[in-house]
């Protein structure tokens, strides 16, 4: 996942939205979202590679999704990112003991965000403190939370006016399809090449073997209910498919 932006209690009605891209290479298998048949209670796309998934949600109200953390030439953690938000998924615990349940050092840099329906937590073992957020809206893509990226900052700004629009979610999925790529000069420098960070500075990622792999909006009512709608990608951005799956609670 390599963009995430939420609104936290902002909205009367709606109290999370979600809108997220994930990027990825194309040749790394991956399920699309669905009810998972040995978890049934866990609504999320899920990585046949490693196991877990990248971003989620549960019938009772619980929602998880991670980032990676860009460090070229880091050492590989022990395990994958994706047991993070599927262990939270599966469990009970509230966000805050889940976190301080986690073993930072066994991951390679990671951001995570867990919702349990009353608080919204962020966490990264690449900052000291994980932090239990207030009502806002959070920009996340491959550094810390609000990070000043020309995308996060552009994604956060139209997406407080897209939560204007809802019930209706085509405005955020607007946001989700934005491939303008920024100038050189606003660029991040984060050690990887420079045509690389060009095509990493869009919203949506275009390539032939790397790019955004899924648009997902994840809206929950006032009562709980969840509406995860999702679209899949394949290389240049060519559209798979889309569904569009609630949750009861």
């Amino acid at each position: 996942m390599c963009l995430i932006v939420i609104g936290w209690q902002v909205h009367a009605d709606y109290p999370l939205v979600v809108a997220a891209n994930r990027d990825e290479f194309y040749a790394r298998p991956t399920a699309l979202a669905d009810f998972w048949t040995d978890a049934p209670e866990i609504l999320a796309g899920r990585d046949l590679e490693a196991g877990g998934t990248w971003l989620g949600t549960t019938r009772s109200g619980r929602f998880a999704a991670v980032t990676n953390v860009r460090e070229p030439g880091a050492a590989q953690g022990q395990h994958s990112r994706g047991r993070l938000t599927q262990a939270f998924l599966a469990g009970h615990k509230n966000a805050a003991d889940s976190i301080g349940e986690i073993d930072r050092a066994a991951y390679s840099g990671f951001n995570l965000l867990l919702s349990d329906g009353r608080a919204l937590w962020y966490c990264s073992n690449r900052s000291e403190t994980p932090l239990e957020l207030p009502p806002g809206v959070y920009g996340l893509s491959n550094h810390l939370l609000d990070s000043p990226w020309p995308k996060l900052l552009t994604a956060r700004q139209r997406f407080a006016a897209a939560l204007r629009n809802l019930p209706d979610r085509a405005p955020l999925f607007d946001i989700l399809a934005d491939d303008e790529i920024v100038a050189d000069t606003e660029l991040p420098a984060t050690g990887i090449p420079l045509d690389w960070e060009r095509r990493l500075s869009a919203i949506f990622v275009r390539s032939e073997a790397y790019g955004t792999r899924a648009s997902t909006v994840v809206v929950q009512a006032a009562d709980g209910r969840m509406t995860f709608e999702e679209r899949s990608f394949g290389p240049d951005g060519q559209p798979i498919q889309s569904s569009l799956i609630s949750t009861g609670v």
